[in-house]
């Protein structure tokens, strides 16, 4: 699977969405009628509507070519005014959470809402702001956006199911009505083990519960921590309701105004490339790390060697959102560095194990520069060049590669500062 962030749009896209969707759709669906989309499993509690229900619009937007900034914003905007409703009408009876560990046990009553019904609900509202706005778009829909480069590609590779996500979100602002001077952009990946759930969870969420922090705007990337803490969370109380096993580690990366801020849990990781150099921005948790190995002995578990380094001879990971069975030992806290930017940064390369385990970073800018030196795609297609070379090296598991340039890929080829290697710039600040 192959993508790319889409270019921005002009008033005349805009006003040709609105004209085809309200053609297609010339009224609200009723009772009994069919959705054009699926409803995100049965229940959700009521902490989990804004983010799932923002995945459903923005999945559906996107499959019918909305224009990156229009679809936030019809986003925003239906998913706004369902929440400002008595969501009452919505509940199911209340069923007690497991206690992790004893499934006799029973915990505080969780009240859930019907899944269904809102996917329904939301739908109207997505029908009647499409309504209003062929009349007229509302100026913060229409505020010019930083136009970004972005290449991903995403295959399951030898593996019997795929299990990775990711998520580009270069209208943040737009999807949650920020309003403040600095433009945001978010892109994250998560490669999920055990089972997809975690996985889906957190690109659904971690980006919600990060725009809802109030330090966001002080502390972006305390904001990223805690959204990784709240998603794992929410995620625990999921698993323990619907007996889920799976867990996912994740990189995301959140640019603020002329800043970076990276937030990880696991060994997905990210790169920083700067002038052709590898700038490193973090370290991935795996059980080998000293202080990974002693923080999970001091809580009573192990570490033991099987074929790779294993938190009690099981998972491969020291932290990561879900995996329910072994925690704490696999931690949901995550990591959190800052750094200033100044215009001379190439790309960001954001990639699951599949990728890093088989490519080092020092390998990144050689094979990007080759393939903007011999394909004549701008970059588009950039991060199928980096899967291939992966699975040519030997990769058998699922790989995602998103890069995410931060110039114009045109000048990278132009000779200056393109030696390649580890950079002597110092460390980013680390949260």
């Amino acid at each position: 699977m192959a993508s790319a962030a889409p270019q921005p749009s002009s008033p005349e896209d805009t006003q040709a969405f609105l004209d085809t969707f309200l053609q297609d759709f010339p009224g609200p669906p009723d009772p009994d009628s069919p959705l054009p989309w699926r409803a995100p499993g049965a229940t959700l509690s009521q902490e989990e509507v804004e983010g799932e229900l923002a995945e459903l619009a923005l999945s559906f937007l996107g499959s019918r070519n909305a224009p990156a900034p229009l679809a936030a914003s019809l986003t925003h905007a239906a998913v706004s005014r369902l929440l400002q409703t008595d969501l009452a009408e919505f509940r199911k009876p209340p069923v007690p959470e497991e206690e992790e560990g004893d499934e006799e046990e029973e915990g505080a009553p969780v009240t859930l809402l019907d899944a269904r019904a809102l996917a329904r609900s939301l739908f109207a509202r997505l029908w009647e702001v499409c309504g209003q706005w062929q009349e007229q778009v509302p100026a913060a829909a229409r505020a010019p956006q930083r136009p970004w480069l972005v290449s991903t590609h995403a295959i399951r590779n030898t593996r019997r199911r795929m299990e990775d996500r990711h998520v580009v979100l270069p209208a943040f602002n737009q999807l949650f009505g920020l309003t403040d001077a600095v433009d945001h952009a978010y892109f994250a990946v998560f490669d999920g083990h055990g089972g997809v759930d975690a996985a889906r969870y957190a690109a659904a969420h971690v980006h919600v519960q990060a725009a809802r922090q109030p330090d966001l705007p002080s502390d972006p990337a305390g904001a990223l921590q805690e959204a990784f803490r709240r998603t794992d969370e929410l995620f625990l109380r999921k698993a323990r309701r619907e007996r889920l096993q799976s867990g996912s580690t994740g990189v995301c990366v959140l640019v603020a105004g002329r800043s970076l801020h990276v937030a990880w849990l696991g060994d997905s990781q990210v790169i920083l490339v700067e002038q052709g150099q590898v700038v490193k921005l973090m370290e991935p948790h795996k059980p080998e790390r000293q202080d990974e190995k002693e923080r999970i002995e001091a809580l009573g578990g192990f570490v033991s060697h099987m074929d790779c380094w294993r938190v009690n001879g099981t998972l491969a990971v020291s932290r990561a959102i879900g995996d329910v069975f072994q925690k704490p030992y696999v931690s949901g806290e995550a990591d959190a560095v800052s750094r200033g930017l100044t215009g001379a940064e190439d790309y960001l390369l954001l990639a699951c194990d599949g990728f890093f385990d088989f490519v080092p970073h020092q390998d990144v800018p050689g094979l990007v520069r080759g393939h903007l030196a011999q394909q004549q795609d701008g970059g588009l297609r950039v991060a199928e060049e980096l899967v291939a070379a992966a699975r040519e090296r030997g990769s058998r598991d699922n790989i995602t590669a998103m890069v995410v340039f931060l110039r114009d890929p045109r000048e990278l080829l132009e000779g200056r500062g393109q030696e390649t290697g580890p950079s002597a710039s110092g460390p980013p600040e680390r949260s």
